[in-house]
């Protein structure tokens, strides 16, 4: 099993003419991912790649096609009219890849989406993929392998790091999620954690965090209180001063809190498996498993 896609699962890219919208179509194409339709407004009518119709709108596409996803690569400007657009349309699943989006604008976004039925991953995120099956986003799929373990990140090239480990252990992954790293995303690490405690296949999580914001906090609260799987943690940022915007825009500590080492005393203390660097993730994992 998997959460959230699957072989099956129809996608629709929004700014799928544009030049990172293209060359994604084309990647997430090559890994098996049924790409059912693209928006690109003043452009429908067209196809893309020779087969992929091309709509105006979300709503005209839906209307046309089942739709059970969309990811969007538009520039940010226009980022987040288009994520309203999909929460209007009433896709299940947003994956917002564009970066950059001002916070006012993903405060609208935030609104649109309460109360909605859309579940929205990012945005600034890598995506999602359940491995062998569906990659809607930016990773790399070639590293993945169908297996056990689910990632959970708010770091892009961690997430990486973290499923080239679990693949090369042996132990594999079901669904992988990078979340985002922005101070105002779509769904936090609770959202996810809850689907994969239910998920029959995962049988372990990495959950990889950053200084900054209280997200990691609150998961772990979760995992302590609510979930039997083993969780791996690591934040990274470890080093970073205090005040000082590390990477993502997340990534700020602001008068004490959201460190590194205050995320993982809270972490360890609700019993969450620590790596203590991003090399020994897998086998962070190994053992955690074998404690259960």
């Amino acid at each position: 099993m998997s959460i959230l896609i699957n072989k099956e699962t129809s996608v629709l890219v929004q700014g799928i003419t544009g030049k990172e919208g293209s060359f994604h179509t084309l990647k997430c194409l090559e890994y098996g991912t049924k790409i059912a339709a693209g928006v690109t407004p003043f452009k429908g009518g067209s196809l893309f790649n020779d087969s992929i119709p091309v709509f105006n709108t979300v709503a005209e596409a839906k209307s046309n096609i089942k739709i059970d996803a969309t990811v969007i690569f538009v520039p940010a400007i226009f980022a987040s009219s288009s994520v309203i657009e999909a929460v209007e349309s009433e896709i299940p699943l947003i994956v917002c890849i564009t970066e950059g989006i001002p916070t006012i604008d993903m405060m609208n976004v935030k609104s649109a989406l309460r109360g909605s039925s859309s579940v929205m991953i990012g945005p600034n995120c890598p995506g999602i993929i359940t491995a062998d099956e569906c990659k809607i986003g930016i990773m790399p799929g070639f590293i993945h392998k169908k297996g056990k373990i689910a990632v959970l990140s708010r770091s892009g090239t961690l997430t990486y790091e973290a499923v080239n480990q679990l693949t090369e252990a042996g132990l594999g992954e079901t669904t992988c999620i990078g979340i985002g790293g922005d101070p105002i995303i779509g769904s936090s690490f609770l959202t996810f954690l809850k689907m994969f405690e239910n998920d029959p296949e995962t049988e372990g999580v990495v959950l990889i965090g950053e200084i900054g914001g209280t997200q990691e906090e609150e998961a772990s609260e979760y995992v302590k209180n609510y979930m039997k799987k083993p969780v791996v943690g690591f934040i990274a940022g470890k080093t970073a001063p205090e005040g000082k915007r590390m990477g993502h825009a997340g990534a700020i500590i602001s008068g004490g809190k959201g460190t590194a080492s205050e995320k993982l005393k809270i972490m360890k203390k609700n019993g969450i498996h620590i790596a203590e660097n991003p090399s020994v993730i897998a086998e962070t994992m190994l053992k955690a498993l074998k404690k259960h």
